[in-house]
């Protein structure tokens, strides 16, 4: 009987609201604080006359205290989505579609209490959040980015673990990569290396020195992509030069993964390659991204038999498995966490794109245009480009083209432009008189983070 009386009672109290009226009763701040921590936190028929007067008050700026509640309250989450509803006018039934309300209407600020209940929230989860986010950290306007869109990714501070400077072995060691595994190629000043995707997923992050160049490959496998970035900054802090090591937070930005520099726990935009959040907030720092490119096993080892690759003795226990990590979301067309695309693209979410930003501008293609293999010569901001793609084994390398027009010829290793043959190599096209147009750093993604973040082709 008492399940059944508690709905009935938020339902009558959720009347005037449903009928498009305002509670006309005075509430003070500090009780509508204690409702919203009561909505959140509370338990029983209190929460229960919580959620009613909130909802019959009718002012949207609780609904980030609602929204944390359909995730974490699953228990009244009926309930909850009821009073969400009544306060924002939207049709969301459940956490996942609240959130995308509340990305669609950065007007509706939270009320200024929500950020005590969200840090007690992911204190709760992790006491370590606190470093990214605790005191002044966690204000407005400290944060590049909006407090209520940062998510609990499912693990806490490093529980997707770094690997620092790991093992490699050479080529022939590998035999338990299969020649269909994808790798992350990476080559510089000679230096050669190969990181399987099936150990790089489970750790999402790797900070090593490669040709003399400290570097982060940063792994993002929920939008898809693997972006890497010089981590030395010169001219900044007290370390001048010293380069910056990175980990992954465990908090997450419309399903992008928040990476954090062990220096000075400041949050960064894995995609954007910038600090949203501490210290180095508003600092103007934007790391350089150099090369990288995604293909086969075979395909690497093939170009590169020198080549050195990742080592399964990385100190973790975990199945390194072909196919393993990821299985289901890599084959599934849906979104784990919320994030919206713009409508009018015949893009799916989860369409793999190949993405380069240049001076003066951005450009995305859509990873199927690489179907069998394919040049395109094109144009993005002030430079003029030439693509080299395989969408079967996600791979495109792109050059700065000059006034020149490229096609493909019989030899896979070389393109030819005016009838001459130009070497593919990681760093550069090399002409026939030693020309060099320098390579330039494009990476593979999901549509909807390329979208979300550098806009529509």
């Amino acid at each position: 009987m008492r399940r059944l009386l508690i709905p009935l009672l938020l339902v009558l109290a959720l009347l005037p609201a449903a009928a498009g009226a305002r509670d006309p009763r005075p509430m003070s701040d500090d009780e509508v604080d204690r409702l919203s921590e009561l909505a959140l936190l509370g338990h029983g028929t209190s929460r229960m006359d919580a959620l009613g007067r909130l909802a019959a008050r009718g002012d949207p700026d609780v609904a980030a205290t609602l929204v944390m509640a359909l995730r974490y309250r699953r228990d009244v989450a009926g309930e909850t989505g009821f009073a969400f509803r009544a306060v924002t006018g939207s049709d969301a039934e459940a956490w996942h579609d609240a959130m995308l309300w509340q990305q669609a209407h950065p007007e509706i600020a939270p009320r200024p209490d929500f950020r005590r209940l969200k840090l007690t929230v992911l204190e709760r989860l992790d006491p370590a959040f606190l470093r990214f986010l605790g005191g002044d950290r966690g204000r407005p306007e400290n944060l590049d980015i909006r407090l209520e869109e940062i998510v609990w990714g499912g693990v806490r501070v490093d529980g997707i673990p770094s690997l620092d400077s790991p093992k490699m072995i050479p080529a022939a060691e590998a035999d338990w990569l299969r020649d269909d595994d994808l790798v992350f190629g990476v080559a510089i000043a000679g230096d050669v290396r190969a990181y399987p995707l099936r150990i790089m997923g489970w750790h999402e992050m790797l900070n090593d020195v490669i040709g003399g160049v400290p570097v982060a490959l940063a792994y993002c496998t929920l939008c898809g992509a693997g972006i890497l970035f010089e981590t030395r900054v010169e001219g900044h802090g007290e370390n001048r030069g010293e380069p910056f090591v990175f980990g992954s937070s465990g908090l997450l930005y419309r399903s992008n993964k928040l990476m954090f520099d062990r220096r000075t726990d400041s949050l960064w935009n894995q995609f954007t390659g910038r600090p949203v959040s501490g210290p180095l907030h508003g600092s103007g720092i934007e790391l350089a991204i150099r090369p990288v490119a995604i293909t086969s096993w075979a395909a690497w080892r093939s170009r590169h038999p020198d080549t050195a690759v990742l080592s399964l003795d990385t100190g973790y226990d975990r199945d390194y498995g072909s196919g393993v990590v990821y299985r289901d979301y890599f084959a599934s067309p849906d979104l784990m966490f919320p994030a919206a695309v713009a409508p009018g693209t015949p893009l799916g979410p989860k369409d793999y794109v190949f993405g380069l930003r240049v001076t003066g501008g951005a450009k995305a293609w859509p990873l199927e245009t690489f179907t069998g293999g394919a040049v395109i010569n094109d144009a993005v901001g002030l430079e003029t480009v030439v693509l080299v793609g395989d969408a079967a084994t996600r791979t495109v390398r792109a050059y700065r083209r000059g006034d020149r027009a490229f096609e493909r010829s019989a030899d896979p290793a070389t393109l030819l432009a005016a009838g001459q043959p130009w070497s593919i190599t990681e760093e550069a096209l090399v002409g026939p008189d030693g020309t060099r147009l320098p390579r330039l750093p494009g990476h593979v993604a999901y549509w909807f983070a390329w979208d979300g973040y550098l806009g529509r082709p």
